[in-house]
């Protein structure tokens, strides 16, 4: 039997997880909006791996037979104007979900919940994987994005992103 508080911290984070979801469809939409397709398929794609990782979270809490608390996803509130704004707003993002990770492994070291630490470490590695993708994203904007030749090949690299599930072994 988990702890409270953990088990708690976990559900939360399933609607945190598809709330990231809803927000990078959000940014795919408004780069294809502007006819920046490879853009938009990065961030599809990052909507699906943000959607398997709520699904890690519920299949880890079946497996323990505990309840899936479902709430309702918030509808993303970040407006944007510039191209650049979802590349930042993706990084800022990704550092606040490495925070909720953080505070719910906290929770389990302190209730010495080691199988939910092991669980958690995967998220740990990925975090890291997806903050130092956002950063790269970021400064290669940053560098080629007001050279519309750049933006172009940017945006080429970006199309040939494919999805790969997660390969977290519950």
């Amino acid at each position: 039997m988990l702890d409270k508080k953990v088990t708690e911290l976990l559900n939360e984070q399933i609607n945190k997880e598809l709330y990231s979801a809803y927000l990078y469809l959000d940014m795919a939409n408004f780069y294809i909006d502007h006819d920046l397709d490879g853009f938009g398929n990065w961030y599809t794609v990052q909507a699906q791996e943000e959607r398997d990782h709520a699904m890690l979270f519920v299949k880890y809490l079946q497996n323990n037979s505990l309840p899936v608390t479902l709430e309702a996803i918030a509808k993303p509130d970040k407006t944007f104007t510039a191209l650049i704004d979802p590349l930042k707003a993706g990084l800022e993002h990704e550092q606040y979900v490495t925070g909720l990770i953080h505070t719910i492994y906290e929770a389990a070291y302190a209730v010495k919940d080691f199988r939910t630490m092991q669980f958690l470490d995967w998220f740990v590695k990925e975090q890291g994987e997806e903050e130092t993708n956002a950063t790269a994203m970021v400064k290669k904007f940053e560098l080629f994005g007001d050279d519309p030749k750049s933006l172009y090949l940017l945006n080429q690299e970006l199309a040939g992103r494919v999805y790969s599930a997660p390969s977290l072994v519950l």
